[in-house]
């Protein structure tokens, strides 16, 4: 996502994606910051702080000792009628993981980014999604960010939707750290009233709360039957979540001059003979790739997954039918079936079709090794291949084989 044309009131700026994304939590106006700083996304709490100090930001703040009591403060802040905001990377969102269900399981409508880096062992600090890709089945909406531009949006997005009272289920604004977090781009910065009116349907909205004058259990112990009507609606309130985001395009639109983009974008996909998949700020290059392959013949197109969780499978599908060949470009793996979690998902999606696909699964990008537009030319030709016939294996792994 592109910043676009400037409009009266804009301001264009460039800044890094962890500003971006301290920009739209100020936009949002939450009453408490919940923090403990861990990289790449220390920098967006330091802006944050910067905002507070300067009177910009009218929150409280509770310097906590882990992970796991600042989402646990930010739990008990939306518990009480508040608005929160918190945010971590890698290891302390494992730190964090009984909190993360939790706040999930309680439908407690909380809004915490992830900068996304690679996972111990053996020891780094560098980019990938592996640390996502592992909380993905805790119950928590993803939205996957391709742009600085897309962080800001996407946390602005982030509370229509957790907040929604048809919905009431917590949001990840993942972004992929250091390509992004540390990247600076033109970012075009809506006026706080602008923002105001887009939150305005959920600012109103009424929710169970923990209050004196009303007491009610909150986490109370449940079994057999109550227990999976709680699943039962938390699945429901997911595909209500999925079916706001493509009807929110609209509202964004007439708030901001532009398109926020639904679940999917589709990337030259209307002539397209195979289709490649893929998320987050990779995708730039990869439509660099395509639009290169397309020059030489080869008509590719891409859809890139904004939604990871829930997981848009017919619109994915809307977009697979009808292709030669898929191919998944993923940044994480899935030991349990030796590909990448990405694919797992677009395999599963294929199977809707009712029409044999090849899919081919592109590992790469694991700790920050780069992807080079030459790596995705391979992958386009790679899938081609596979569309006219060609057998190879399911799984390359891009720069290793």
């Amino acid at each position: 996502m592109t910043p676009g044309a400037l409009r009266a009131g804009d301001a264009l700026r460039v800044m890094d994606g962890n500003k971006a994304a301290a920009w739209g939590v100020l936009l949002c106006r939450p009453d408490l910051l919940a923090s403990y700083p861990i990289s790449p996304q220390t920098p967006l709490l330091e802006q944050l702080y910067k905002f507070r100090a300067e009177g910009r930001l009218d929150a409280e703040t509770v310097e906590v000792e882990g992970e796991n009591s600042a989402l646990s403060a930010a739990v008990g802040a939306v518990a009480t009628g508040g608005r929160a905001f918190t945010a971590t990377s890698s290891m302390g969102l494992m730190f964090m993981y009984d909190a993360y269900l939790y706040a999930s399981g309680q439908r407690v409508p909380v809004v915490m980014s992830v900068a996304t880096r690679e996972q111990c062992a053996p020891q780094t600090v560098s980019s990938g999604q592996q640390d996502i890709m592992m909380v993905k089945e805790g119950g928590w909406i993803q939205l996957i960010a391709e742009s600085c531009q897309e962080i800001l949006d996407s946390i602005l997005v982030a509370y229509r939707l957790a907040e929604d009272p048809n919905i009431q289920v917590p949001v990840n604004v993942c972004y992929d750290g250091y390509y992004l977090s540390h990247l600076s781009e033109p970012v075009r910065v809506p006026l706080p009233a602008e923002a105001d009116r887009f939150l305005a349907a959920v600012g109103v909205a009424k929710r169970p709360v923990l209050a004196a004058e009303a007491p009610l259990t909150f986490g109370a112990f449940v079994l057999g039957e109550m227990y999976a009507e709680y699943r039962y609606k938390h699945c429901l309130a997911m595909q209500r979540a999925l079916d706001l985001v493509e009807a929110l395009d609209g509202e964004f639109l007439a708030a901001f001059g532009r398109e926020f983009g639904g679940s999917v974008e589709a990337y030259r996909t209307e002539d397209a003979e195979v289709l490649l998949v893929g998320t987050g700020s990779a995708c730039g290059t990869l439509k660099v790739a395509i639009d290169r392959m397309r020059d030489a013949g080869l008509r590719a197109g891409l859809a890139r997954v904004r939604m990871f969780r829930p997981f848009p499978r017919r619109r994915l599908a809307e977009l697979m039918r009808g292709r030669r060949a898929i191919g998944v470009l993923d940044r994480s793996v899935c030991f349990g079936w030796n590909a990448g979690h990405l694919f797992v998902d677009v395999k599963a999606a294929a199977a809707d079709l009712g029409e044999r696909v090849p899919v081919v699964n592109f590992i790469g990008g694991l700790a920050g090794s780069d992807l080079r537009r030459e790596m995705l030319e391979d992958a386009v030709r790679t899938t081609v291949a596979r569309g006219r016939g060609e057998a190879g294996p399911e799984v390359v792994w891009l720069g290793l084989e």
